[in-house]
């Protein structure tokens, strides 16, 4: 089966001081006319490109000194990003535009001829070697339209969509249930063995960045004021490579025809603010969804693929006997102890189990309201034992003990 997959290649442009002159001279007049029509968005509500065009497009090509494309390009900018502010549900406010960047349309305003990339400017077209060995003339590739940035050193990068066709299995051979977390960001169960990602060095680093964001805050001052955004970027940066690294690393250790099995955390993001003050950064700094998207596109690289299904009782439920109770759960001491069977493991490992078992019915094809594609549609699949609810046990009940001594990442241990 085949299917489409876009990925964005990031390939930093070779720029002389003349070269990087006009490239920025550009980003600043689009990025000034892209604030100059959020405004005019903003105050009268019209997000119409085809009316905006009507009362914008000659002021663009003579106030701000647009090229025609360039223009066009505003306009979409500037109203795709409040159709995403208002599909996110956000309070509806102006939108004000920053970043040194600006979107080049394929064909028009970027094109790569004789292995350099051609770039459209204000002043001249550049033609301009790049880093890196990325072939933009490979066959099966299709190039959308790219996006300019500069950085805050001045360098020039050109963020280029590309999709290709790649070759899914029919059939799915394997599944792999994935649970993710704060304490572990991700425990897969492929039903023989378990692999942890300990996340201990992570949050030490949150921390790290926590106190000296606070820090800089406390003193009031510009330059505190300018070191706290560059802080917020690196920290983004590194939050993106680890997920980088945990997505590959799930889809290279598994094989064509892997069948990835994750909770859907629509919405955690409103439930983790809902905890204690002290506590809300440590719950709102993973980036579930980020580290959700970067292993959906790599394994459709490598012929997997990803379902998502609901997470009620994933971790509160037996895997050996079906019965749910969530007394059988110790969360101080991270183990579960099923009340019914006496089946115990790590609490995390219970889910990915869960997980797995869920990913086993949607092979068979079982009909299930939880199975969900990674579009979020509902799909086939589900728990073929029917789950059986416990008597809420009586408060005061005495605790499961210690955690179980086996934890390493990578380790099998016995269903």
């Amino acid at each position: 089966m085949k299917q489409e997959v876009t990925t964005t290649v990031k390939v930093r442009l070779m720029t002389g001081d003349s070269d990087r002159e006009m490239l920025v001279r550009t980003a600043e007049a689009y990025r000034k006319a892209c604030d100059f029509v959020s405004g005019h968005v903003f105050d009268t509500g019209d997000e119409r490109v085809y009316s905006l065009n009507g009362s914008l497009y000659p002021t663009l090509r003579s106030v701000h000194g647009l090229k025609a494309q360039m223009a066009q390009s505003v306009l979409k900018t500037v109203v795709a990003k409040y159709a995403s502010v208002r599909s996110n549900g956000h309070e509806r406010t102006r939108i004000r535009f920053r970043a040194l960047q600006y979107d080049l349309v394929r064909g028009r305003d970027w094109s790569c001829t004789k292995g350099l990339l051609s770039v459209n400017t204000l002043d001249e077209r550049l033609k301009l070697q790049y880093y890196g060995e990325f072939d933009f003339t490979q066959e099966g590739c299709t190039f959308g339209t790219a996006r300019l940035v500069v950085d805050p050193k001045g360098r020039c990068f050109l963020h280029i969509p590309v999709t290709r066709s790649v070759d899914i299995p029919d059939e799915m051979t394997r599944v792999v249930g994935i649970d993710r977390g704060i304490r572990k960001p991700v425990v897969a169960y492929d039903g023989r063995k378990t692999t942890f990602v300990q996340g201990s060095s992570i949050k030490t680093r949150h921390a790290r960045f926590l106190a000296l964001r606070r820090e800089l805050q406390q003193r009031r001052t510009p330059s505190a004021r300018h070191r706290l955004k560059t802080i917020g970027r690196r920290e983004n940066r590194w939050m993106c490579d680890v997920n980088h690294r945990i997505s590959k690393a799930l889809a290279d250790s598994n094989p064509a025809g892997t069948l990835f099995v994750l909770e859907d955390l629509g919405g955690i993001r409103g439930a983790t603010e809902r905890v204690r003050t002290k506590d809300r950064y440590v719950s709102v700094s993973w980036s579930y969804y980020d580290l959700e998207q970067k292993l959906m596109y790599k394994a459709s690289l490598a012929g997997q693929k990803v379902v998502k299904v609901d997470p009620r009782y994933t971790s509160q439920r037996c895997p050996v006997c079906g019965v749910i109770d969530s007394h059988s759960r110790d969360k101080s001491n991270h183990v579960y102890k099923c009340s019914h069977c006496g089946y115990r493991s790590d609490d995390d490992r219970i889910g990915a189990m869960n997980l797995y078992q869920l990913g086993i019915e949607y092979l068979k094809g079982t009909e299930h309201p939880r199975i969900q594609s990674p579009s979020g549609r509902p799909g086939g699949g589900g728990c073929s034992q029917s789950p059986r609810d416990v008597t809420p046990r009586p408060k005061g009940r005495k605790k499961v003990g210690a955690q179980p001594s086996v934890r390493t990442t990578g380790q099998s241990q016995a269903h």
